[in-house]
């Protein structure tokens, strides 16, 4: 087995160690975009059972928990300890163009995926403006 060593390997091991527990959950990395009419959230999450996922939105507050555990039983022997375990938390304030009772959640390739609509009054929509005079009927983008 090839194991890796460097001057820091062992600093970042032991920070991931001491930063990430129980009352303060490893981080999770995220991407968020908007495409067209929908926003996206992309939760890496590789090698977490689904079922331990945790998706809940309250007062436009999105939060995701997760959990990664390492194998046990009386047959498993730990030689390498290097992937953080554990609890994860995120949490993304969302904006009220979102229609989070929309949401939807997929998990794909340890890719946590959240998929939520814009909500359609905060799409651009025409609006009739008709000129004081009663002159002709024009519209104009909101």
């Amino acid at each position: 087995m090839l194991m890796r060593t460097g001057p820091f390997r062992e600093i970042d091991r032991l920070a991931e160690q001491l930063f990430s527990t129980a009352t303060r959950p490893a981080v999770m990395h995220l991407d968020a975009y908007r495409d067209g009419d929908w926003f996206y959230a992309a939760f890496d999450l590789p090698g977490v059972d689904p079922d331990s996922i945790d998706c809940t939105v309250e007062r436009n507050v999105l939060t995701v928990r997760a959990q990664r555990r390492r194998p046990t039983g009386d047959t498993v022997e730990l030689v390498a300890a290097e992937r953080p375990m554990g609890t994860f938390s995120r949490q993304l304030f969302l904006g009220d163009t979102l229609d989070t009772d929309r949401l939807e959640a997929g998990y794909d390739n340890g890719v946590l995926t959240l998929r939520i609509p814009i909500a359609e009054r905060a799409k651009p929509r025409r609006i009739s403006v008709t000129a004081a005079n009663g002159n002709g009927r024009r519209e104009i983008n909101a």
